[in-house]
């Protein structure tokens, strides 16, 4: 039976109500947060939505070998693991992870570069669904029969340096930044050591939390508000962060708006922020 996703997010109950439909996937994409002291391994006690799939985020949908954290991966090389993970063109994907929503969005993200649009966040993550008391397991290592998932890769939903670089003095596009306020001025420290402070010239500060209310998004109008605070003129929108993963709630905050006209700086920060002679403020 097929299953339809008409938007970027859904609530609990419309995932509990859905659980066991054949086309449903769910994905597992929690990440420690980049603050977090240790990346430890995941725990056989950990537990997750029942009939979950865990998405590496890290070590399987990122490119290991690239020079900053959660490069993505080539289009043929994020095809062959997902088919890899039992993921068809007909799937329906729901996302989340264990922080609320944090690191999700960025899976959302990676399918809809894809091409892939039958895919959206689960709208309080794995905290919310606990404490409603819907079904958990323990997590397991699971064994898939391959998927004839394909990639329709929409190159214009991701920037470069060199992207980024040539439009900081371009009123037509605004850049906005999902790291806190204080790391986007520069008055606490980046918590990867040695990397320096401040942001991209003529960019503005849209710290990803100011997007969310305990846990979950705020509403439909009140995102639309928040974009319009900083766009009025309706500018082009390039989302950047960190690494590239809070930058990806501000995307599933403005396509919940509405925006289409979005995309993401990969390298975000890191690799700004690491490459001689670009420009800084602070």
């Amino acid at each position: 039976m097929s299953l339809k996703i008409t938007k970027p997010i859904v609530s609990l109950d419309w995932l509990q109500s859905n659980l066991g439909n054949e086309k449903l996937i769910i994905l597992d994409c929690t990440i420690p947060k980049v603050t977090a002291k240790l990346n430890t391994p995941l725990s056989e006690d950990k537990k997750q939505i029942k009939d979950a799939i865990f998405f590496d985020i890290k070590k399987t949908f990122s490119d290991i070998n690239a020079a900053f954290p959660n490069t993505i991966l080539s289009p043929q090389g994020f095809e062959k693991r997902c088919q890899n993970l039992g993921i068809n063109i007909d799937s329906a994907i729901v996302c989340y992870d264990d922080l609320g929503i944090y690191s999700s969005p960025r899976v959302w993200w990676m399918f809809k570069l894809m091409g892939f649009k039958n895919i959206a966040v689960l709208d309080g993550g794995f905290p919310k669904w606990e404490e409603n008391k819907y079904p958990v397991e323990k997590h397991q290592k699971k064994v898939f029969l391959k998927g004839n998932f394909e990639v329709n890769y929409q190159l214009e939903k991701i920037k470069y340096t060199e992207d980024v670089f040539s439009v900081i003095e371009n009123d037509r596009v605004l850049i906005a930044d999902a790291r806190s306020k204080g790391r986007f001025n520069a008055t606490e420290p980046e918590p990867r050591n040695g990397l320096k402070g401040g942001h991209i010239p003529n960019s503005v500060s849209l710290p990803f939390s100011e997007l969310l209310d305990k846990g979950m998004l705020k509403t439909e109008d009140d995102l639309r508000v928040k974009f319009n605070e900083i766009n009025p003129e309706k500018k082009e929108l390039i989302f950047t962060c960190g690494t590239g993963i809070t930058a990806s709630v501000l995307a599933l905050g403005a396509e919940i708006s509405g925006i289409k006209n979005y995309s993401i700086y990969d390298g975000s920060w890191t690799e700004w922020a690491s490459t001689e002679n670009l420009p800084i403020e602070k």
